[in-house]
């Protein structure tokens, strides 16, 4: 095969070694791996320009997705982004002192807060989310629409099939 990569390389080993094991779904499993080890930096630098880790960005994205007024409690965002409080109360730390996101006590529950987004976290994520958007395509433009829209179909249904409790 011509365009062999490194994990064909390991495939043909173990084929060579354990000819009685059917290895398709390693080959897959390895590039699926392999790929998140490349995108994720690659999306990183991204963040990086606007001052955001992924799970700030991740935050900040939530809270511009949920619409006007921009604002979800903690206990939300943390289903939301599948993470514990805990975590997300650093990340609402980091944010809050960056002046992306502001606590305000809940009015309908003062042990409560709300986390709204700031005019300054509006425009980073919009900004960051701009870019982000444009970093993927270009990550994924070697594929045709097409392969990208079967990609993006196999893999769903293969998370809803993993990521179901």
């Amino acid at each position: 095969m011509t365009d062999e990569d490194a994990v064909d390389t390991v495939v043909s080993a173990w084929r060579r070694e354990r000819p009685d094991l059917d290895l398709t779904a390693i080959g897959v499993a390895g590039r699926l791996g392999r790929l998140s080890l490349v995108l994720g930096p690659a999306q990183e630098r991204v963040f990086d320009k606007f001052g955001l880790q992924r799970g700030e960005f991740d935050v900040l994205a939530a809270l511009r997705r949920s619409g006007p007024p921009y604002t979800l409690i903690p206990s939300e965002l943390s289903a939301t982004l599948m993470m514990s409080r805990a975590g997300m109360t650093s990340r609402l730390d980091r944010l809050e002192n960056a002046g992306f996101v502001e606590r305000t006590l809940d009015p309908n529950d003062r042990r409560s807060f709300r986390i709204r987004l700031t005019d300054q976290g509006f425009e980073a994520v919009d900004a960051a989310m701009t870019e982000h958007t444009a970093n993927v395509s270009e990550l994924l433009s070697s594929l045709e629409k097409t392969e990208i829209g079967l990609l993006d179909d196999v893999l769903r249904k293969l998370l809803r099939m993993l990521d179901t409790p």
